[in-house]
């Protein structure tokens, strides 16, 4: 079955069984003919043997994809981690962005992973949006364009496919389509303005652009999310844009596109005909598989779908082969000194003496999937010569440090800080007002702090807390913010 090729089904790393508990899963998706398949996590050999496995068993050439925003280490433990987007977008260096890129696709590469779903080209324009955040570059639509068509050039110079992402721009959204469907109310000049950078993708030849399950009246009066508007891909991004290469959309399972009434095979067919080429995370294959089969010839025709079989061969004929090697030392220490470089201090003044309280306020637990540990900071501290003791409460005799973890994630459905992190602080600023604060999380959320003294380190990765801690220990002077 052709249309097969459309299909991109995921699979996630467990804890207890790595990619076992899939191995039937994965064994129908290869025999369907699936164009690949996405990743979520692993140990980095287990991602080789298993990327080697599918395409020794596959027909026909694979396109296995992954989120790595944040370098390969996001998802792939061994992998190097690179800082948030928002952060390398602070130094505003188009050369470090670009060699980002190009870490990400060359460890990527050496993984069996060909398919980088990056970089983000939204826009952070919008305090209230609860997904983009610290994911995008910035709020400039130049700037931000500038180093979306770097990342893209250090993509392609290692040979691994990079996707913009969200089109037509989720930055303006003040829900999560992960669990709703976003509408943005915005006129079309405003909107143009969130297009800027997706613009500047096509001319930098990118790979594959992803859609948005977000609608935009502006753009196709029916309030048709974007992944299943026709006037918004074929008229838009085709059309006006000429853009050529793989539309595909963001993952099936969201409420953003299953909102919409179709169900998940219904919308599978519904963004085919729409434009898409590429169908991410169906959950549900067979049904999904057999929808797309019905409505050939009738509701989808198969010549557009002959468009995106095309599309998708020619895609994978442009990857390189692998490359041997990732989490090299070099590669490592770049990353860390890029994280040390980052931090920043958003206002009062920074003294870290040697020895303090350290209290540790998490705003990222819960949800799904857990956060990553939070003991990386607590061990960089003590390399780096320092004595934290942790404590659940400050009591106001000792120094104080507090660390708040504050990420952008999927289930949260808000930006800012939770009731009982904001009561956490309140507390601990009335016990210890001079107490340092190092907030791993977005820098507008220092507004929300009532303390003096706040340092931004941006994500609450291991490579960030590593990174706070080493700058921390550069700074046992005191220093105030520009």
């Amino acid at each position: 079955m052709q249309a097969a090729r459309t299909l991109f089904p995921a699979v996630r790393w467990d804890a207890s069984t790595g990619f076992g508990h899939a191995a039937r899963e994965l064994d129908s998706a290869i025999a369907r003919g699936v164009g690949g398949i996405i990743l979520f996590g692993g140990d980095a050999a287990a991602v080789k043997d298993l990327t080697d496995s599918l395409r020794s068993r596959s027909a026909a050439p694979l396109l296995i994809g992954a989120d790595l925003e944040r370098g390969a280490g996001q998802q792939f433990r061994g992998a190097t981690a690179l800082p948030p987007l928002a952060a390398i977008g602070s130094l505003d260096d188009l050369s470090v962005t670009r060699q980002a890129a190009a870490l990400t696709a060359r460890e990527a590469l050496a993984l069996g992973v060909n398919w980088i779903f990056a970089p983000v080209a939204d826009l952070d324009i919008e305090p209230r949006n609860p997904i983009v955040g610290t994911r995008a570059f910035g709020s400039d639509p130049l700037r931000v364009a500038a180093h979306v068509t770097a990342w893209i050039e250090g993509c392609r110079a290692e040979g691994a496919l990079s996707c913009a992402k969200h089109f037509p721009g989720h930055g303006r959204t003040t829900e999560d389509s992960h669990a709703t469907r976003p509408v943005v109310d915005a006129s079309r000049d405003l909107i143009e303005m969130d297009l800027t950078p997706f613009r500047a993708a096509v001319i930098a030849g990118v790979d594959a652009i992803m859609t948005a399950h977000v609608a935009y009246p502006a753009l196709d009066a029916s309030r048709t999310p974007a992944t299943l508007s026709a006037p918004i891909l074929d008229g838009l991004l085709r059309k006006q844009f000429g853009f050529e290469g793989l539309i595909v959309t963001d993952a099936l399972i969201m409420q953003g596109v299953l909102d919409a009434g179709r169900g998940e095979a219904g919308a599978a067919v519904a963004a085919l005909q729409a434009g898409c080429d590429a169908l991410l995370y169906p959950q549900d294959e067979a049904a999904v598989l057999a929808a797309i089969e019905h409505a050939l010839g009738n509701d989808l025709s198969r010549a557009r779908l002959a468009r995106s079989l095309g599309r998708l061969g020619a895609a994978a004929t442009r990857v390189r082969t692998a490359r041997a090697g990732w989490g090299r030392a070099a590669d490592q220490a770049w990353a860390a000194s890029l994280a040390k470089r980052v931090v920043r201090i958003e206002r009062g003044e920074v003294v870290c003496p040697r020895e303090f309280d350290l209290l540790t306020i998490d705003d990222d637990v819960g949800g799904p999937y857990p956060p990553p540990s939070r003991a990386p900071f607590v061990t960089a501290l003590r390399d780096a010569g320092f004595d934290p003791r942790p404590v659940d409460a400050l009591e106001g005799q000792r120094d104080a440090l507090i660390a708040i973890y504050a990420d952008i994630r999927a289930w949260k459905g808000r930006p800012g800080l939770s009731p009982a992190a904001l009561q956490r602080l309140k507390q601990a600023n009335e016990s210890a007002a001079d107490a340092l604060v190092v907030l791993l999380g977005h820098p507008r959320l220092a507004e929300q702090i009532p303390a003096r003294n706040v340092v931004v380190a941006w994500g609450g990765e291991a490579v960030m807390q590593t990174g706070a801690a080493r700058w921390l220990a550069g700074e046992t002077t005191p220093l105030t913010a520009a």
